[in-house]
Protein backbone atom coordinates (compact mmCIF):
# COMPACT_ATOMS: atom_id res chain seq x y z
CA UNK A 1 0.00 0.00 0.00
CA UNK A 2 1.75 3.16 -1.00
CA UNK A 3 0.43 7.02 -0.75
CA UNK A 4 1.92 9.10 -3.95
CA UNK A 5 2.40 12.81 -3.23
CA UNK A 6 2.86 15.02 -6.27
CA UNK A 7 4.06 18.83 -5.75
CA UNK A 8 1.30 21.05 -7.35
CA UNK A 9 3.72 22.70 -10.20
CA UNK A 10 3.57 18.90 -11.93
CA UNK A 11 -0.12 20.15 -12.93
CA UNK A 12 -1.99 22.87 -14.60
CA UNK A 13 -2.87 26.20 -11.87
CA UNK A 14 -6.94 25.43 -11.95
CA UNK A 15 -7.85 23.12 -9.35
CA UNK A 16 -10.29 20.09 -8.85
CA UNK A 17 -11.71 18.12 -5.88
CA UNK A 18 -12.95 14.70 -5.85
CA UNK A 19 -14.98 13.72 -2.47
CA UNK A 20 -12.88 10.80 -1.42
CA UNK A 21 -9.33 9.09 -2.33
CA UNK A 22 -9.02 6.89 -5.76
CA UNK A 23 -7.53 3.47 -5.17
CA UNK A 24 -5.38 2.09 -7.60
CA UNK A 25 -2.89 -1.11 -8.39
CA UNK A 26 0.69 -1.01 -8.28
CA UNK A 27 0.67 -1.31 -11.99
CA UNK A 28 -0.86 1.79 -12.38
CA UNK A 29 1.54 3.63 -9.79
CA UNK A 30 4.79 2.44 -12.17
CA UNK A 31 2.63 3.84 -15.27
CA UNK A 32 1.82 6.75 -13.48
CA UNK A 33 5.50 7.57 -12.11
CA UNK A 34 6.53 6.82 -16.16
CA UNK A 35 4.06 9.49 -17.34
CA UNK A 36 4.97 12.38 -14.21
CA UNK A 37 8.67 11.82 -14.00
CA UNK A 38 10.00 10.08 -17.48
CA UNK A 39 13.33 10.78 -15.61
CA UNK A 40 14.40 11.31 -12.36
CA UNK A 41 12.17 12.96 -10.28
CA UNK A 42 13.35 16.53 -10.08
CA UNK A 43 13.55 18.64 -6.02
CA UNK A 44 10.12 20.28 -6.78
CA UNK A 45 8.75 16.94 -6.48
CA UNK A 46 7.51 15.15 -3.62
CA UNK A 47 7.74 11.29 -3.23
CA UNK A 48 6.40 9.74 -0.35
CA UNK A 49 5.67 6.01 0.15
CA UNK A 50 3.72 4.92 3.39
CA UNK A 51 1.85 1.55 4.40
CA UNK A 52 -1.56 3.53 4.76
CA UNK A 53 -4.39 2.96 2.05
CA UNK A 54 -3.60 4.16 -1.57
CA UNK A 55 -4.00 7.36 -2.85
CA UNK A 56 -2.91 10.24 -5.13
CA UNK A 57 -3.00 13.77 -4.11
CA UNK A 58 -1.63 17.03 -4.86
CA UNK A 59 0.92 19.53 -2.24
CA UNK A 60 -0.57 23.07 -3.02
CA UNK A 61 1.57 25.91 -1.79
CA UNK A 62 0.07 28.15 0.57
CA UNK A 63 -2.11 24.94 2.99
CA UNK A 64 -3.95 22.63 2.43
CA UNK A 65 -4.39 19.02 0.67
CA UNK A 66 -6.36 18.94 -2.74
CA UNK A 67 -7.59 15.11 -3.86
CA UNK A 68 -7.32 15.61 -7.83
CA UNK A 69 -9.21 13.32 -10.31
CA UNK A 70 -7.55 12.48 -12.84
CA UNK A 71 -5.79 9.80 -11.25
CA UNK A 72 -9.44 8.33 -10.67
CA UNK A 73 -9.96 8.91 -14.45
CA UNK A 74 -7.06 7.68 -15.58
CA UNK A 75 -7.33 4.64 -13.81
CA UNK A 76 -11.19 4.25 -14.62
CA UNK A 77 -10.44 4.18 -18.48
CA UNK A 78 -7.58 1.95 -18.30
CA UNK A 79 -9.20 -0.64 -16.54
CA UNK A 80 -11.72 -0.77 -19.42
CA UNK A 81 -9.87 -0.97 -22.34
CA UNK A 82 -8.66 -4.78 -22.38
CA UNK A 83 -5.47 -3.65 -24.55
CA UNK A 84 -3.28 -0.92 -23.97
CA UNK A 85 0.29 0.68 -24.48
CA UNK A 86 2.47 2.87 -23.03
CA UNK A 87 2.11 5.46 -25.72
CA UNK A 88 -2.08 4.89 -25.25
CA UNK A 89 -1.35 5.19 -21.48
CA UNK A 90 0.52 8.35 -22.56
CA UNK A 91 -1.88 9.95 -24.46
CA UNK A 92 -4.75 9.44 -22.10
CA UNK A 93 -3.35 10.52 -18.95
CA UNK A 94 -2.03 14.08 -21.04
CA UNK A 95 -5.71 14.51 -22.30
CA UNK A 96 -7.29 14.29 -19.00
CA UNK A 97 -4.47 16.01 -17.43
CA UNK A 98 -5.27 19.08 -20.12
CA UNK A 99 -8.67 19.13 -19.63
CA UNK A 100 -9.73 18.24 -16.23
CA UNK A 101 -8.42 21.40 -14.63
CA UNK A 102 -10.61 23.68 -17.17
CA UNK A 103 -13.82 21.42 -17.70
CA UNK A 104 -13.82 21.59 -13.31
CA UNK A 105 -14.04 25.24 -13.88
CA UNK A 106 -15.99 25.84 -16.42
CA UNK A 107 -20.20 26.75 -16.09
CA UNK A 108 -22.21 23.61 -16.67
CA UNK A 109 -23.56 22.65 -19.51
CA UNK A 110 -27.50 23.30 -20.79
CA UNK A 111 -28.86 20.18 -19.31
CA UNK A 112 -27.45 21.05 -15.74
CA UNK A 113 -24.45 18.84 -15.72
CA UNK A 114 -20.81 19.74 -15.09
CA UNK A 115 -18.39 19.45 -18.57
CA UNK A 116 -16.28 17.06 -16.40
CA UNK A 117 -19.02 15.05 -15.75
CA UNK A 118 -20.06 15.11 -19.46
CA UNK A 119 -16.31 14.44 -20.69
CA UNK A 120 -15.55 11.54 -18.65
CA UNK A 121 -18.67 9.78 -19.38
CA UNK A 122 -18.30 9.81 -23.42
CA UNK A 123 -14.64 8.99 -22.72
CA UNK A 124 -16.15 5.96 -20.57
CA UNK A 125 -18.51 5.00 -23.69
CA UNK A 126 -15.63 4.68 -25.68
CA UNK A 127 -13.61 2.84 -23.76
CA UNK A 128 -16.42 0.31 -23.22
CA UNK A 129 -16.36 0.23 -26.95
CA UNK A 130 -12.88 -0.57 -27.23
CA UNK A 131 -11.75 2.16 -29.04
CA UNK A 132 -8.39 3.07 -29.15
CA UNK A 133 -6.56 6.19 -27.23
CA UNK A 134 -6.20 8.43 -29.83
CA UNK A 135 -10.87 8.48 -30.52
CA UNK A 136 -10.60 8.29 -26.43
CA UNK A 137 -8.62 11.36 -26.17
CA UNK A 138 -10.88 13.16 -28.90
CA UNK A 139 -13.78 11.85 -26.92
CA UNK A 140 -12.63 13.90 -23.61
CA UNK A 141 -11.45 16.72 -25.53
CA UNK A 142 -14.20 17.59 -27.66
CA UNK A 143 -15.88 19.23 -24.58
CA UNK A 144 -12.94 21.34 -24.09
CA UNK A 145 -13.57 22.55 -27.42
CA UNK A 146 -17.36 23.32 -26.62
CA UNK A 147 -16.33 25.28 -24.09
CA UNK A 148 -13.83 27.43 -26.30
CA UNK A 149 -11.02 27.26 -24.05
CA UNK A 150 -8.33 25.74 -26.71
CA UNK A 151 -8.96 25.48 -30.10
CA UNK A 152 -7.22 22.51 -32.61
CA UNK A 153 -4.12 23.97 -33.47
CA UNK A 154 -3.45 24.08 -29.71
CA UNK A 155 -4.57 20.47 -28.97
CA UNK A 156 -2.68 19.32 -31.86
CA UNK A 157 0.64 21.11 -30.03
CA UNK A 158 0.04 19.67 -27.28
CA UNK A 159 -1.42 16.50 -27.77
CA UNK A 160 -0.73 14.69 -31.25
CA UNK A 161 -1.69 15.96 -34.64
CA UNK A 162 -3.90 12.09 -34.79
CA UNK A 163 -6.42 13.24 -31.90
CA UNK A 164 -6.69 16.55 -33.21
CA UNK A 165 -8.07 15.03 -37.24
CA UNK A 166 -10.88 12.83 -35.30
CA UNK A 167 -11.37 16.02 -33.40
CA UNK A 168 -12.41 17.87 -36.27
CA UNK A 169 -13.47 14.99 -38.30
CA UNK A 170 -15.78 14.84 -35.52
CA UNK A 171 -17.11 18.61 -35.72
CA UNK A 172 -17.78 18.11 -39.66
CA UNK A 173 -20.54 15.16 -38.86
CA UNK A 174 -22.05 17.24 -35.94
CA UNK A 175 -24.34 18.76 -38.08
CA UNK A 176 -24.40 16.82 -41.09
CA UNK A 177 -28.50 15.41 -40.58
CA UNK A 178 -29.27 19.55 -41.42
CA UNK A 179 -28.01 18.33 -44.83
CA UNK A 180 -31.72 18.07 -45.83
CA UNK A 181 -35.31 19.81 -45.04
CA UNK A 182 -37.41 16.43 -45.33
CA UNK A 183 -36.28 13.73 -43.18
CA UNK A 184 -37.92 10.60 -45.08
CA UNK A 185 -36.48 7.31 -45.45
CA UNK A 186 -35.30 8.42 -48.95
CA UNK A 187 -32.86 11.43 -47.38
CA UNK A 188 -32.17 8.93 -44.36
CA UNK A 189 -30.45 6.39 -46.55
CA UNK A 190 -28.92 9.02 -48.54
CA UNK A 191 -27.14 10.56 -45.52
CA UNK A 192 -25.88 7.60 -44.08
CA UNK A 193 -24.26 6.73 -47.13
CA UNK A 194 -22.72 10.21 -47.08
CA UNK A 195 -21.53 9.46 -43.49
CA UNK A 196 -19.86 6.21 -44.35
CA UNK A 197 -18.29 7.84 -47.69
CA UNK A 198 -16.89 10.89 -46.72
CA UNK A 199 -16.23 10.82 -42.75
CA UNK A 200 -13.72 9.09 -40.64
CA UNK A 201 -15.96 5.72 -39.30
CA UNK A 202 -13.75 6.54 -35.68
CA UNK A 203 -15.00 10.13 -36.14
CA UNK A 204 -18.31 8.28 -36.57
CA UNK A 205 -18.39 6.38 -33.46
CA UNK A 206 -16.99 9.22 -31.29
CA UNK A 207 -20.63 11.28 -32.47
CA UNK A 208 -22.98 8.05 -31.74
CA UNK A 209 -21.38 7.87 -28.33
CA UNK A 210 -22.08 12.18 -28.34
CA UNK A 211 -25.33 11.34 -29.42
CA UNK A 212 -26.61 8.85 -26.98
CA UNK A 213 -24.76 10.96 -23.73
CA UNK A 214 -27.04 13.53 -25.60
CA UNK A 215 -30.06 11.37 -25.93
CA UNK A 216 -29.92 9.77 -22.11
CA UNK A 217 -29.88 13.90 -21.09
CA UNK A 218 -32.83 15.37 -22.89
CA UNK A 219 -35.59 16.26 -20.87
CA UNK A 220 -33.86 19.55 -20.25
CA UNK A 221 -35.14 20.66 -23.78
CA UNK A 222 -38.94 21.82 -24.76
CA UNK A 223 -41.15 18.72 -26.44
CA UNK A 224 -40.84 20.21 -30.00
CA UNK A 225 -37.15 20.06 -29.60
CA UNK A 226 -37.03 16.45 -28.14
CA UNK A 227 -39.05 15.13 -30.67
CA UNK A 228 -36.78 16.85 -33.71
CA UNK A 229 -33.69 15.30 -32.11
CA UNK A 230 -35.25 11.91 -31.54
CA UNK A 231 -36.55 11.93 -34.74
CA UNK A 232 -33.04 12.31 -36.45
CA UNK A 233 -31.70 9.62 -34.11
CA UNK A 234 -33.88 6.87 -35.19
CA UNK A 235 -33.90 7.55 -38.85
CA UNK A 236 -30.14 8.01 -38.92
CA UNK A 237 -27.91 7.31 -36.17
CA UNK A 238 -29.57 4.55 -34.50
CA UNK A 239 -28.72 2.85 -37.85
CA UNK A 240 -25.20 3.73 -38.46
CA UNK A 241 -24.75 2.94 -35.14
CA UNK A 242 -25.87 -0.85 -36.26
CA UNK A 243 -24.40 -0.14 -39.27
CA UNK A 244 -20.63 0.12 -37.36
CA UNK A 245 -21.00 -2.64 -35.16
CA UNK A 246 -21.79 -0.42 -32.13
CA UNK A 247 -24.88 -2.58 -31.72
CA UNK A 248 -25.58 -1.59 -27.70
CA UNK A 249 -25.41 1.85 -28.64
CA UNK A 250 -28.13 1.39 -31.75
CA UNK A 251 -30.50 -0.11 -29.29
CA UNK A 252 -30.23 1.95 -26.30
CA UNK A 253 -30.79 4.84 -29.20
CA UNK A 254 -33.86 3.36 -30.71
CA UNK A 255 -35.57 2.81 -27.34
CA UNK A 256 -34.32 6.44 -26.24
CA UNK A 257 -35.80 7.63 -29.46
CA UNK A 258 -39.03 5.90 -29.05
CA UNK A 259 -39.81 7.57 -25.69
CA UNK A 260 -39.49 10.79 -26.78
CA UNK A 261 -41.34 10.65 -30.29
CA UNK A 262 -44.37 7.89 -29.02
CA UNK A 263 -44.29 8.48 -24.83
CA UNK A 264 -47.49 6.94 -24.76
CA UNK A 265 -46.71 3.34 -26.75
CA UNK A 266 -43.30 3.25 -25.20
CA UNK A 267 -45.08 3.24 -21.63
CA UNK A 268 -47.54 0.35 -23.02
CA UNK A 269 -44.06 -1.78 -23.93
CA UNK A 270 -42.15 -0.56 -20.78
CA UNK A 271 -44.69 -1.47 -18.06
CA UNK A 272 -45.11 -4.98 -19.80
CA UNK A 273 -41.67 -5.65 -19.92
CA UNK A 274 -41.36 -4.77 -16.36
CA UNK A 275 -43.89 -7.35 -14.77
CA UNK A 276 -42.25 -10.19 -15.94
CA UNK A 277 -40.06 -10.22 -12.85
CA UNK A 278 -41.10 -12.74 -9.47
CA UNK A 279 -40.92 -11.17 -5.83
CA UNK A 280 -39.39 -7.95 -7.38
CA UNK A 281 -36.21 -9.51 -9.08
CA UNK A 282 -36.07 -9.29 -12.85
CA UNK A 283 -37.24 -12.49 -14.82
CA UNK A 284 -34.41 -12.63 -16.75
CA UNK A 285 -31.76 -12.26 -13.62
CA UNK A 286 -33.29 -15.15 -12.24
CA UNK A 287 -32.82 -17.27 -15.12
CA UNK A 288 -29.50 -15.90 -15.48
CA UNK A 289 -28.60 -16.92 -11.95
CA UNK A 290 -29.64 -20.09 -12.36
CA UNK A 291 -27.83 -20.98 -16.04
CA UNK A 292 -24.69 -19.66 -14.94
CA UNK A 293 -24.88 -22.17 -11.08
CA UNK A 294 -25.49 -25.33 -13.50
CA UNK A 295 -22.69 -24.64 -16.21
CA UNK A 296 -20.18 -24.20 -13.02
CA UNK A 297 -21.46 -27.31 -11.36
CA UNK A 298 -20.54 -29.46 -14.17
CA UNK A 299 -17.92 -31.37 -14.10
CA UNK A 300 -17.41 -32.12 -17.84
CA UNK A 301 -16.85 -28.06 -18.61
CA UNK A 302 -15.06 -27.47 -15.73
CA UNK A 303 -12.22 -29.35 -17.57
CA UNK A 304 -12.72 -27.39 -21.11
CA UNK A 305 -12.69 -24.21 -20.07
CA UNK A 306 -11.63 -21.51 -17.25
CA UNK A 307 -14.30 -19.09 -17.04
CA UNK A 308 -17.68 -18.99 -17.55
CA UNK A 309 -19.80 -16.00 -17.83
CA UNK A 310 -23.90 -15.52 -18.44
CA UNK A 311 -25.10 -11.68 -19.64
CA UNK A 312 -28.75 -11.41 -20.08
CA UNK A 313 -31.07 -8.85 -21.70
CA UNK A 314 -34.73 -8.26 -22.47
CA UNK A 315 -35.29 -7.50 -26.36
CA UNK A 316 -35.80 -3.42 -26.51
CA UNK A 317 -38.95 -1.84 -26.08
CA UNK A 318 -38.04 -0.79 -29.65
CA UNK A 319 -37.81 -4.23 -30.93
CA UNK A 320 -41.24 -5.58 -29.07
CA UNK A 321 -43.32 -2.62 -30.22
CA UNK A 322 -42.15 -3.43 -33.81
CA UNK A 323 -43.42 -6.61 -33.36
CA UNK A 324 -46.36 -6.02 -32.21
CA UNK A 325 -47.20 -3.71 -34.77
CA UNK A 326 -46.33 -6.06 -37.81
CA UNK A 327 -48.43 -8.98 -37.38
CA UNK A 328 -50.92 -7.71 -34.39
CA UNK A 329 -49.28 -10.34 -32.18
CA UNK A 330 -50.19 -9.68 -28.21
CA UNK A 331 -47.13 -9.26 -26.12
CA UNK A 332 -46.98 -12.67 -24.63
CA UNK A 333 -47.00 -13.88 -28.14
CA UNK A 334 -43.54 -12.47 -28.79
CA UNK A 335 -40.83 -14.19 -29.06
CA UNK A 336 -37.26 -13.53 -27.95
CA UNK A 337 -38.38 -10.94 -24.99
CA UNK A 338 -35.99 -12.55 -22.66
CA UNK A 339 -32.66 -13.68 -23.99
CA UNK A 340 -29.12 -15.26 -22.12
CA UNK A 341 -25.58 -15.44 -23.97
CA UNK A 342 -23.21 -17.93 -22.45
CA UNK A 343 -19.55 -17.16 -23.49
CA UNK A 344 -17.37 -19.75 -22.59
CA UNK A 345 -13.20 -19.14 -22.07
CA UNK A 346 -11.15 -22.62 -22.87
CA UNK A 347 -8.38 -23.70 -21.08
CA UNK A 348 -5.08 -22.41 -22.83
CA UNK A 349 -4.18 -25.95 -24.85
CA UNK A 350 -2.70 -26.63 -27.92
CA UNK A 351 -6.23 -27.77 -29.22
CA UNK A 352 -8.34 -24.82 -27.33
CA UNK A 353 -10.54 -24.13 -30.52
CA UNK A 354 -11.68 -28.18 -30.30
CA UNK A 355 -12.32 -27.52 -26.68
CA UNK A 356 -14.03 -24.29 -27.00
CA UNK A 357 -16.44 -25.66 -29.76
CA UNK A 358 -17.01 -28.98 -27.21
CA UNK A 359 -17.49 -26.73 -24.24
CA UNK A 360 -20.78 -25.04 -26.78
CA UNK A 361 -22.04 -28.34 -26.84
CA UNK A 362 -21.62 -29.35 -23.38
CA UNK A 363 -23.59 -26.89 -22.13
CA UNK A 364 -26.29 -27.35 -24.80
CA UNK A 365 -26.51 -30.00 -23.12
CA UNK A 366 -26.94 -28.65 -20.15
CA UNK A 367 -29.71 -26.06 -20.94
CA UNK A 368 -31.61 -28.97 -22.81
CA UNK A 369 -31.87 -30.39 -19.05
CA UNK A 370 -32.53 -27.54 -17.37
CA UNK A 371 -35.30 -25.99 -20.14
CA UNK A 372 -37.93 -27.62 -23.04
CA UNK A 373 -35.75 -26.66 -26.49
CA UNK A 374 -37.57 -26.18 -29.06
CA UNK A 375 -35.60 -28.15 -31.78
CA UNK A 376 -37.36 -25.77 -35.15
CA UNK A 377 -35.81 -22.84 -33.63
CA UNK A 378 -32.07 -24.38 -33.11
CA UNK A 379 -29.00 -23.16 -35.04
CA UNK A 380 -25.91 -24.07 -35.49
CA UNK A 381 -23.52 -21.70 -36.72
CA UNK A 382 -20.57 -23.13 -35.19
CA UNK A 383 -20.28 -26.29 -37.79
CA UNK A 384 -21.86 -24.22 -40.39
CA UNK A 385 -20.63 -20.80 -40.13
CA UNK A 386 -22.38 -17.71 -41.64
CA UNK A 387 -20.95 -16.45 -44.85
CA UNK A 388 -19.42 -13.36 -42.97
CA UNK A 389 -17.73 -16.02 -40.07
CA UNK A 390 -20.19 -15.06 -37.53
CA UNK A 391 -20.12 -18.46 -35.08
CA UNK A 392 -22.11 -19.08 -32.57
CA UNK A 393 -24.79 -21.60 -31.52
CA UNK A 394 -28.54 -20.19 -31.25
CA UNK A 395 -31.80 -22.02 -29.47
CA UNK A 396 -34.87 -21.11 -28.13
CA UNK A 397 -36.39 -22.45 -24.85
CA UNK A 398 -39.93 -22.85 -23.17
CA UNK A 399 -39.59 -21.41 -19.69
CA UNK A 400 -43.43 -21.44 -19.06
CA UNK A 401 -44.63 -22.74 -15.58
CA UNK A 402 -47.25 -24.46 -14.20
CA UNK A 403 -50.14 -21.92 -14.59
CA UNK A 404 -47.95 -19.23 -16.29
CA UNK A 405 -47.06 -19.21 -19.86
CA UNK A 406 -43.90 -17.04 -20.66
CA UNK A 407 -42.34 -16.23 -23.87
CA UNK A 408 -39.75 -18.58 -25.20
CA UNK A 409 -36.29 -17.38 -24.20
CA UNK A 410 -33.27 -17.21 -26.65
CA UNK A 411 -29.87 -18.51 -25.55
CA UNK A 412 -26.73 -18.28 -27.34
CA UNK A 413 -24.04 -19.90 -26.76
CA UNK A 414 -20.16 -19.31 -27.88
CA UNK A 415 -16.33 -18.80 -26.93
CA UNK A 416 -14.92 -15.64 -25.84
CA UNK A 417 -13.21 -15.94 -29.69
CA UNK A 418 -16.71 -16.06 -31.16
CA UNK A 419 -18.31 -12.99 -29.14
CA UNK A 420 -15.23 -10.93 -30.08
CA UNK A 421 -15.86 -11.34 -33.47
CA UNK A 422 -19.98 -11.22 -33.30
CA UNK A 423 -19.82 -8.46 -31.02
CA UNK A 424 -16.86 -6.55 -33.69
CA UNK A 425 -19.88 -6.20 -36.06
CA UNK A 426 -18.84 -8.48 -38.75
CA UNK A 427 -22.41 -10.39 -38.84
CA UNK A 428 -24.46 -9.15 -41.69
CA UNK A 429 -27.54 -8.85 -39.49
CA UNK A 430 -25.70 -5.06 -38.60
CA UNK A 431 -26.32 -4.61 -42.28
CA UNK A 432 -29.75 -5.60 -41.94
CA UNK A 433 -31.00 -3.81 -39.12
CA UNK A 434 -29.38 -0.86 -40.56
CA UNK A 435 -31.38 -0.40 -43.54
CA UNK A 436 -28.36 -0.66 -45.69
CA UNK A 437 -30.33 -2.80 -48.25
CA UNK A 438 -28.90 -0.69 -51.41
CA UNK A 439 -25.90 -3.30 -52.91
CA UNK A 440 -23.86 0.03 -53.49
CA UNK A 441 -24.34 1.53 -49.91
CA UNK A 442 -23.20 -1.91 -48.57
CA UNK A 443 -20.09 -2.11 -50.69
CA UNK A 444 -19.30 1.06 -49.32
CA UNK A 445 -19.89 -0.15 -45.70
CA UNK A 446 -18.10 -3.12 -45.93
CA UNK A 447 -15.04 -0.96 -47.73
CA UNK A 448 -14.65 1.21 -44.70
CA UNK A 449 -15.27 -1.53 -42.06
CA UNK A 450 -12.18 -3.30 -43.61
CA UNK A 451 -10.19 0.09 -43.65
CA UNK A 452 -10.67 0.42 -40.31
CA UNK A 453 -10.42 -3.42 -39.15
CA UNK A 454 -6.86 -3.32 -40.06
CA UNK A 455 -5.89 0.13 -38.72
Amino acid sequence: MELLHFHASDFPTRHHYLSKPTTFSTTTHRRLLSLFFPTRPTRSTTLRWSSTPRACSVEVPGGGKMVIELVGAFNDLTERMKVLSTSSSGLLFKSLKLSIPVLQTSPLTPDGRSPLSKALSIAMLLADLQMDAEVISAGILREVLEVGELNLHEIRSQIGSATAHLLHESLRVKNFASRVDILDDENAAALRKFCLTYYDIRALILDLALKLDMMRHLGHLPRYQQQIISLQVMKIYAPLAHAVGTNYISLELEDLSFQYLFPYSYLYVDTWLRSQETGGISLIDVYKDELLESLKSDPILAELVDDISVKGRYKSRYSTMKKLLKDGRRPEDVNDVLGLRVVLNPKSRENALEAGERACYRAHQIIQSMWKEIPSRTKDYISRPKGNGYRSLHMAVDVSEIGRTRPLMEIQIRTTEMDRLAVGGMASHSLYKAGLTNPEEVSVFFELFCIHSSS
